[in-house]
């Protein structure tokens, strides 16, 4: 392969593992600036409109970008099913367990409650957003990629799986500040527990199914307390 050609290759690879979750916080920060305008329900709660937009547009990446991604299948399935049912509960476990506030305030299909086709779609919409697109341009990006960019900015060049203390702290940090302070030190463990996933089965797709069962296990729960505060 020729230099032009290994150096297309290698930046078509590099956006496939960034530009997704570059875009889907694009979405967030549209989301962010729209509440600040108001002046209308779709201003004033953009989310209802502004999430399922970016559904369809991650979506469409993540399959525009399909073959660049190395999955190779579920590797120690027993053990990635444990790590995310045991994120899950770390989760929830201040409200459920020990007392905190109910976190009510949130992304509420609710009010929908009176039409119901609206209603349902917001859901549907609401779970392949939580299940699909966000476990895969999330692991895609922070396992996929930055873990084994930080042992080596030729990234593919890296195993995945690989350990290195430098890019098992940044990606901790990195993934905790991408959630809200609230949620720092909930953010903290689950990243530690996600990139120890990456470690013992050397599969992404293992990674991604961790995140998907957190997250649908979260949504479920989410639907029978009404803590629209954990979408």
């Amino acid at each position: 392969m020729d230099s032009a050609l290994a150096a297309a290759v290698d930046r078509r690879k590099l956006l496939a593992y960034t530009v997704p979750l570059a875009v889907f916080l694009g979405f967030l920060a549209l989301r962010a600036g729209l509440k600040k305008i108001g002046g209308s329900f779709w201003l004033e709660a953009p989310e209802y409109w502004v999430y399922p937009l970016q559904t369809f547009v991650c979506g469409a990446l993540l399959f525009w970008y399909r073959r660049e991604y190395e999955f190779r299948g579920i590797a120690r399935l027993l053990f990635t099913l444990a790590v995310g049912i045991t994120v899950f509960a770390l989760w929830v476990s201040p409200q459920a367990f020990f007392g905190f506030a109910a976190r009510t305030d949130g992304f509420n299909p609710d009010t929908f409650a009176g039409q119901p086709a609206a209603y349902w779609l917001t859901v549907l919409l609401r779970f392949l957003r939580l299940v699909i697109v966000v476990p895969l341009v999330e692991e895609i990006f922070w396992r996929g990629f930055l873990l084994r960019y930080f042992i080596n900015e030729k990234f593919t060049a890296v195993p995945f799986g690989s350990f290195s203390w430098l890019s098992f702290g940044a990606v901790t940090i990195g993934f905790t500040l991408m959630h809200s302070s609230a949620d720092w030190p909930a953010a903290a463990v689950t990243g530690m527990l996600y990139n120890v996933v990456a470690y013992q089965t050397k599969s992404l797709g293992s990674c991604v199914l961790a995140h998907a069962v957190t997250n649908l296990l979260l949504g479920i729960w989410i639907m029978q307390t009404g803590q629209w505060g954990f979408w």
